[in-house]
């Protein structure tokens, strides 16, 4: 897993385009934007992710002798252009909103600002890196949500589709606000919290199961968390991890984390039961902790019904983002620089209304309320558009444009979200460590109205366009169809 040339992590259309280019036209500069137009699972917010690793792939993009030669045995590109490749590098510029930030659909994630041959290639490792982040950060920041301030682990390893996916994977649920991880190399890695207790092996492999919790909290008598659901939970799980919690007691073993984990059966029913046997043997502070397929809608069920759960531990779910396993973003040509220099607008035109794109060079500022720092929008415009906050602003959806909202001044202010990640190819981003962007996570959701977080029939979030790229898109359209 040390870090790869994923130079070929690439589909082939974007090198036989890109050798189109070669042939038939000059380099010109072009920008692009990936975006996604929906978020996952008809929620109200999502989650940025993935910039550091597509930092990495920029960083290493270059192709190796073996890259070449490989290249030439499909027998589809000239000698001049593989000469081409043997020496590429990236030289453009990308603009991206750093890890950790919640995003809407239809903003750029990231602006890529580059010689088109450049542009082109990057596109399919930027959408495969951030897609997968986003979405299982996103996952992560429901199932935790749904927790209501307890901790929840990822434990998905097993179940990820492959290492890759295990690997960036947990590091996403992270920043979606997992206190930790069971996966051992992503805390190598990352530097982020492990988390685990045991399988039921442990406590089959014994002759008794008060024999496997008394071995197993001799040797992690700091950490002991028992799985008490083998054999018969309420019958024989907690009696015997209650008589292993009170021999520790007794000999003066005072743990720092202590109490049960339940991994099937009726968990609400199970847990409120566990918790009065837990109570009325000394040991109210016994953690109880819950797995057994947990998604947020389980999570949800579970603490309406009263479940006396305090830790969950959250697998294939999560780490699969099962009840929607794609985020759905796209890359799309926005602009094309011209001779004298000067961006000038593209756009994609569909049958399909959300398909259309938004033309031209393009930033984005977030619009807090001034009194309660509480977002109010997100207003996409061109490069260079100025805004003054103690004049009012009128904002418009642009889709009912009759929908209108007008900010008095001095009620709101506005930050600039897209950053300058690579310029003319040097990388001027530093990503803060995964804990670092954690924290910022936690901090952007605090940011959302609770009506925005919640699970079922969110309150959206507007992302508005200014007037000048309403009225550019407009004319652009116009002229489509005379």
């Amino acid at each position: 897993m040390s870090p790869q040339n994923l130079t070929l992590l690439t589909d082939l259309y974007e090198l036989t385009m890109m050798q189109g280019y070669f042939e038939t036209q000059a380099n010109e500069t072009v920008i692009f934007d990936m975006f996604f137009r929906e978020n996952p699972n008809k929620g109200g917010y999502s989650v940025m992710a993935g910039l550091d690793q597509v930092i990495q792939y920029i960083k290493n993009l270059n192709f190796s002798y073996e890259d070449v030669d490989y290249l030439r045995s499909l027998g589809i590109f000239s000698e001049d252009f593989l000469h081409y490749l043997s020496g590429f590098h990236f030289s453009g510029d990308i603009y991206a909103i750093p890890e950790g930030t919640v995003i809407f659909p239809r903003e750029p994630l990231i602006k890529v600002v580059a010689p088109i041959m450049e542009a082109q290639l990057v596109e399919t490792a930027i959408l495969t890196i951030i897609n997968h982040q986003c979405l299982i950060a996103t996952k992560a920041s429901r199932v935790v949500h749904a927790a209501q301030g307890n901790g929840v682990m990822e434990f998905g390893l097993r179940r990820a589709q492959g290492p890759d996916a295990g690997l960036y994977g947990a590091r996403a649920a992270i920043i979606g606000g997992c206190v930790g991880t069971s996966n051992v190399l992503a805390g190598e890695m990352f530097d982020v919290p492990v988390l685990g207790t045991h399988a039921h092996s442990w406590i089959m492999s014994f002759k008794d199961e008060y024999t496997a919790f008394k071995e197993y909290a001799r040797l992690y008598p700091d950490a002991c968390t028992l799985l008490v659901d083998t054999y018969d939970t309420l019958k024989s799980g907690v009696p015997n991890a209650i008589r292993v919690f009170q021999e520790m007691r007794d000999e003066g073993i005072h743990p720092k984390s202590y109490g049960i984990r339940l991994d099937s059966g009726d968990l609400a029913y199970l847990s409120k039961k566990a918790r009065k046997m837990l109570d009325e043997a000394g040991f109210p502070d016994a953690v109880i902790a819950a797995s057994n397929d947990l998604d947020e809608f389980l999570i949800n069920d579970l603490k309406i019904q009263g479940a006396a759960i305090t830790s969950w531990g959250v697998g294939t779910n999560l780490i699969t983002s099962k009840d929607c396993p794609s985020f759905g973003g796209v890359y799309k040509l926005a602009a094309i620089q011209n001779e004298e220099g000067v961006f000038v607008p593209k756009i994609k035109i569909s049958e399909n209304v959300e398909k259309i794109t938004n033309p031209g060079n393009k930033t984005i500022y977030r619009i807090y309320d001034r009194e309660t720092g509480k977002m109010r929008a997100d207003l996409i415009c061109f490069v260079g558009e100025e805004y003054d906050t103690s004049e009012d602003l009128l904002l418009f959806d642009p889709n009912a444009t009759w929908k209108k909202t007008r900010l008095e001044g001095g009620t709101y202010t506005m930050k600039e979200i897209l950053k300058p990640v690579f310029i003319r190819g040097e990388c001027k981003y530093t990503s803060p460590s995964v804990k670092e962007i954690a924290e910022l996570c936690r901090q952007e959701k605090e940011t959302l109205w609770d009506e925005t977080k919640r699970l079922f029939n969110p309150h959206k979030v507007y992302v508005d366009l200014s007037q000048k790229l309403y009225d550019t898109k407009a004319e652009l359209l116009n002229a489509a169809n005379v």
